[in-house]
Order: structure tokens, then sequence, then C-alpha cells
């Protein structure tokens, strides 16, 4: 008998998978099912790392949070992380397989269905339901070959397929129509409903709408689910979700400068929660506003690119005043290695064999090396407690060192200036630690503790989605298609 199993694919990348997905795991394991979250491939930087060494997709972590089941490479067996606008590093089963551009990847494809479909029969055998996640669209038929994310995915799993669409952008009929009309036959029998996600305002105002598209399409109506404000307590899948970030009036202000190749950025996620912080990501073109408290340089894919990249935006000069004033500057990982003196490449990491100067703000110089640190660690910075993960090629030393921000048991990490003004540590999370978090921020500036529990709004925040989603689709139907595989 087959494992219960139902993959979601949508008319379109951002259409709210990742979050439906979520929502459904959590609901259907408070109904006491052992849930099971995979998507096949994925395409992000923001990843997170496993128990066993390994890394998948963050989207793919919050999941199997939801579903309350520890982190496997499993689950994601497939990452692209991208390193340049035309190519990406090949995470399989949570390892670094290699570096491919786009037209390469596509030719490699086939070669990696073996390995997706040993990940997925190997969480299958531990669950009572697989929620299977598919990537952008089915109906980008022009890259229909080799397809491992969707259809092709759907086809040699065999599995049964819901449709998801985004009211909110518009055209969510044609887009629901359209896509099934783009594909083949045999594909189209797979799609056994669909699911409208994100709309505004009186459900009865689109009732017609629902019908029409059953109509058209002869698919079952799964549920027209409202817009889930709670979706900004929970972190995000990839850097489309930055252009949500805003800044607001604040006493204390954190200015993130927006790289091209950001990573991580989810570590921002637990300071945007504090009532008294603003954190406002600038883009290139825009000088780093110079009222801020502080200037965090996030998680990068490609140090050197990006520090390029922050160099072509006049961004160092910016930082290098904002340190004369008084300010105080924190570098996470990539942000970390280029607030020393230099980043070396010499067996060509991140690209060509090289190096680049760095912003000198922190006496240290970091060599890239091809072995790769994944690692969930817990250490003590600022006398508190923090829980995180190592996750980073390279070895930053200097004697700024001897000033560890953090310890990790006995190993210090990180670095600090001799005024304390300049920071920097390896550990992506430890902001999600809200005593360290009080801290680090109380040291910017005065301030009462907020009461803000970070996880506990995550956690929180699950399960008001998994509510929201009883509320709003048939999960009782999408139970039975699952079943009925």
């Amino acid at each position: 008998m087959k494992t219960p199993a139902i993959m979601f694919q949508g008319t379109g990348s951002d259409v709210g998978k990742s979050l439906i997905v979520a929502g459904l795991a959590r609901a259907f394991t408070k109904r006491g099912l052992k849930v099971r979250p995979f998507k096949p491939q994925n395409m992000s930087n923001n990843a997170a790392v496993t128990a066993d060494g390994g890394e998948i997709g963050r989207a793919q972590a919050l999941q199997a949070r939801a579903a309350r089941t520890p982190l496997s490479v499993h689950m994601n067996p497939v990452l692209l992380k991208p390193q340049s606008d035309v190519g990406s590093q090949v995470i399989v089963q949570g390892k670094i397989f290699g570096n491919a551009k786009a037209a390469d990847y596509h030719r490699l494809k086939p070669q990696l269905l073996g390995a997706v479909l040993e990940s997925y029969r190997h969480l299958e055998r531990q669950a009572d339901l697989m929620l299977v996640e598919g990537a952008g669209s089915p109906a980008e038929i022009n890259l229909r070959a080799g397809d491992i994310a969707n259809m092709g995915f759907a086809e040699a799993a065999d599995l049964p397929v819901v449709l998801v669409g985004d009211i909110d952008r518009g055209g969510v009929i044609a887009s629901i129509y359209g896509t099934v009309q783009l594909l083949e036959p045999n594909e189209a029998a797979r799609i056994k409903g669909f699911l409208i996600n994100k709309f505004r305002g009186d459900p009865a105002l689109f009732a017609d709408g629902m019908k029409l598209i059953a109509d058209r399409t002869k698919l079952v109506s799964l549920g027209l689910v409202p817009w889930f404000a709670g979706a900004e307590r929970l972190p995000p899948e990839d850097a489309v979700a930055l252009s949500s970030y805003r800044g607001k009036d604040a006493p204390i202000k954190i200015v993130v400068p927006q790289l091209p190749r950001i990573s991580n950025f989810d570590d921002l996620d637990p300071l945007r929660a504090e009532p008294d912080v603003s954190v406002e990501l600038v883009r290139p073109g825009h000088a780093l506003p110079g009222d801020a408290d502080l200037i965090l340089l996030p998680g990068s894919k490609a140090t050197i690119a990006d520090l390029k990249a922050l160099y072509e935006a006049g961004w160092d000069i910016d930082i290098r005043a904002h340190h004369r004033r008084g300010g105080a500057v924190f570098g996470l990982c990539g942000g970390y290695q280029m607030l020393g003196r230099r980043v070396e490449d010499p067996a060509g990491v991140e690209g060509p064999v090289g190096g680049i100067d760095g912003l000198s703000l922190l006496d240290v110089v970091t060599v890239l090396t091809s072995d790769k640190a994944l690692v969930e660690v817990k250490a003590r910075a600022l006398g508190h407690d923090v829980a995180g993960y190592e996750m980073h090629v390279g070895t930053t030393d200097g004697p700024d060192t001897a000033r560890a921000f953090l310890s990790i048991g006995n190993r210090p990490d990180g670095a600090m200036s001799a005024d304390g003004r300049v920071m920097g540590c390896y550990v992506h999370g430890l902001f999600a630690a809200d005593a360290f978090r009080h801290a680090f921020l109380t040291s910017l500036h005065a301030r009462a503790e907020s009461g803000v529990a970070y996880e506990q709004g995550v956690e929180q925040a699950l399960d008001d989605l998994a509510a929201h989603l009883e509320q709003h689709a048939d999960l009782d139907r999408m139970l039975e298609i699952a079943k009925a595989r």
C-alpha cells in the first residue's frame, strides 16, 4: 500500500506554496498524523543546517518544524544556491555536488532524479502523509524535459497534484485555466483540485469565480484562502520576501545593505519583531543612512562578489564614516569576513583564484577553502546562551580574534575591535535567543525588555496558520485525494 501523498504545484513562483504546506503540516500533525514535507528541487540562498550535517532550503526547515519532526537532508534533496546571475552551487542530499550554469544544470537534471526518488522513498517509509511542494510552475513547458521539480517528479513518484493560484497578483482565473491547458493530457489528469490563496475582501464576491474555474477545468475546489497576516512572523523562503521588509519609526535603527547574494537573511527576523527596533534594508543606488545605531552586514553566498558590489555601491565610505561617528558595525558569516583586512580565495572556491581587500574594520584575514562548515551549535554570547548553526567556507584569523564575540563550548568564535564597536562571528540564528537579543540591543541603546519571545511567536504563527487553513480549505478532501493515489 502506498503512503498517502499529495503534491502542491503553483501557477507561478511566490504563490504561497511553501506557506500552504507548512500550515497543512502543522494541521495534519495536530490531527495525529506523522507528516513529512518534501521538495525535490529548491532554489534559495536561505538555507538551514540539518542534524546530520547537511543543508536544505529554509522553507523545508520551517515545514519540518511545523510537522514537529527533525530536519533531514532528504526533505530537499536538490538545493540550488545562486552564486551569480547565471550559475548556482548544486547541493545534493545536503552536500556540495558542484557548480553549474543554467544550461549545464538543465542537462544535469535527469542524472539527479535517482537521488531525488531515493530521498522521497526514505521519508515515505517514516510517514503517514507526505506533503510535497513543487517549484515555480508546471506551465513552464519550455523546461519540461528532464523536469524533477513539478510534473516530472509527480509522474516518477505517481502523485496527485493540487494547483495553487495567487489571487492577490491578479489574473488567477486565467492562470489556473491556462496552466491546465498547457499541460499534456496525462499531466493535467494528475491535478485533482485547485486552491486559491491570498484573497482579500468578501469571499462571496468571488463565488462565481470559483465556480467558473471548477466548471472550466473540471477540478475540485479546495478552498479560497484569505490573506494570512501572520506570515510576517514566519521565516521567509527566499529573497523575494525582502521587498516586504520596511523600516519603521523606532528608537533603535539597524541598517542592512542589501547585497546581491544575500543569504540566511532570516537572521534579521527576530530583530524586526522588536517593537522598538527598525530594520531598514538599503538597495544599491542609495546611501546608508547616517543616523543608524548599527550597520549589520548579513550572510553572503559569494563573499568576494558581494564585497565588490559593496564597493561599487559606495557603501564602504558610508560604513567607515558611520564607524568614525561612533556607530556600531556587526558582521554575520560572510559579513564577518568582509569586515577584515583581506579575503583570499587561493583555490578558486567562489570563482577565479585571487582575493580582495576587506573593510579593515577588524584586524583579521579570511582564507576561503573547499571544506564547508555545516553544524548546529550552542554557544555563549554577552553572558547568555544562544543556539544556532554555522554554514560557511573558509577560516578567519588575526589579532582581533583574541577578543572573541562568543564561545562555542571551549572554542572562541568571531572577533571584536579594540574599541568594541565592530563585531563579527560565524554563528547564524543567535538573534533568536531573547535574552541575548535584549543584551545586544541594550548595548546600542538603553531599553526596557520588550517581552518578545521570538521562538514562541513562530510556534504560535504556525498554529494560527493551521487553524486558518482548517477554516478556509477542505483538508478532509485533500486527505482523501492523498489516500486515493
